[in-house]
């Protein structure tokens, strides 16, 4: 196996599931294309948190980039030895893969407390609250509860919809980080192998 060539599937697929988190997060700002619950800070509180854009996307986008480029670094040559700065390369993209599970376990974590919790929305009482709040997310599986919510439109929806992409999304990223963990680790100490015809043996 091309360690370098893992590192950079790896990279590419993170890159995408970063931008797919950053737009589901940011669809969470206007339900059903409105901007009006936005500019009334009518938001479930955990919209704010931005978990997708921070979490899920820009600390993403920095391990995503690091494996693309793993087939060029070499950690400055290592003194001179080509060999020992492409291991040294590997090794060191576990550190960026720490940063991407820190970030993918935020967005995921975030994502499960909004989906529990539910939207915050208008009930017929023309009152905002959350009114899922202490259901234990019983909702989720009961739809025709959702009728407690009046505005905006869809909310409840809206919310679990993109909620559930981010958790999904967020969950992916945090297996693949952890399998770049692993495929640095062995990159590092079991050899690197640059192309078809170059390959490094312990």
């Amino acid at each position: 196996m091309c360690f370098n060539q893992c590192a950079r599937c790896l990279g590419v697929c993170l890159c995408v599931l970063a931008a797919l988190c950053i737009t589901a997060n940011t669809l969470l700002f206007f339900p059903n294309g409105e901007t009006k619950p936005a500019s009334d800070q009518r938001l479930s509180r955990f919209v704010s948190f931005f978990s997708g854009i921070l979490g899920g996307g820009l600390l993403i986008f920095l391990p995503g980039i690091v494996f693309l480029g793993l087939e060029r670094e070499d950690c400055c040559g290592c003194c001179g030895n080509h060999n020992c700065g492409k291991r040294c390369a590997m090794l060191s993209s576990t550190l960026a893969a720490l940063i991407g599970i820190a970030g993918s376990g935020y967005c995921v974590t975030v994502a499960a407390l909004g989906l529990a919790e539910g939207p915050l929305c208008q009930n017929s009482q023309h009152q905002w609250h959350y009114p899922f709040a202490n259901t234990e997310a019983k909702y989720l599986l009961d739809s025709s509860s959702w009728s407690k919510c009046i505005e905006p439109k869809n909310i409840v929806e809206w919310n679990i919809t993109l909620f559930s992409i981010l958790l999904v999304l967020g969950a992916i990223e945090f297996i693949l980080c952890l399998v770049q963990i692993i495929n640095g680790l062995l990159g590092g100490v079991c050899g690197y192998c640059c192309n078809r015809q170059q390959q490094y043996d312990c």
